[in-house]
């Protein structure tokens, strides 16, 4: 089953999390304008998707909301689960690791600009998956205006 499909079985849909990029979209040389971020946006997010090492760490998210909502993990209190209280750091790690294999340090920034302020769907999500897809938009917000700046003239 493709990465997408596992994410819109759990109600995260490729224009939500484009949409919740654009939230924070600052303008920048070669993403002016909210249309051409969006499109960039998109394309670096595609290209995120092929790499199924990114994929696996998305499905790690994944199967940690699905096992912690269920009780499932050993030694994670399920009120400090639904709490995601500080002392759980675990999501923050697995945020951290898929910002930074995407987009390297500046995808670690974007990610602790995302999780932060929590726009869009990720005031929504778990405590594992938001991480997950703030660590995604971090990424791929990062290159995004990486590959912008390298098309300006």
């Amino acid at each position: 089953m493709d990465i997408k499909e596992m994410l819109r079985i759990i109600g995260i849909t490729f224009d939500d999390i484009t949409e919740t990029a654009m939230k924070l979209w600052v303008p920048h040389p070669g993403v002016e304008t909210l249309d051409k971020a969006r499109q960039v946006f998109k394309d670096e997010l595609s290209h995120a998707f092929s790499d199924p090492n990114l994929c696996i760490l998305v499905y790690i998210g994944i199967a940690l909301e699905r096992d912690a909502q269920k009780g499932l993990i050993p030694s994670l209190d399920p009120t400090m689960y639904s709490n995601d209280l500080t002392c759980l750091i675990a999501d923050e790690v697995l945020g951290i690791c898929v910002a930074t294999y995407i987009g390297g340090y500046k995808g670690h920034f974007d990610y602790i600009r995302f999780d932060s302020k929590k726009p869009g769907i990720l005031g929504e999500l778990g405590p594992f998956i938001d991480d997950v897809i703030a660590g995604l938009i971090g990424g791929v917000s990062a290159n995004m205006y990486d590959r912008g700046m390298k098309n300006v003239p």
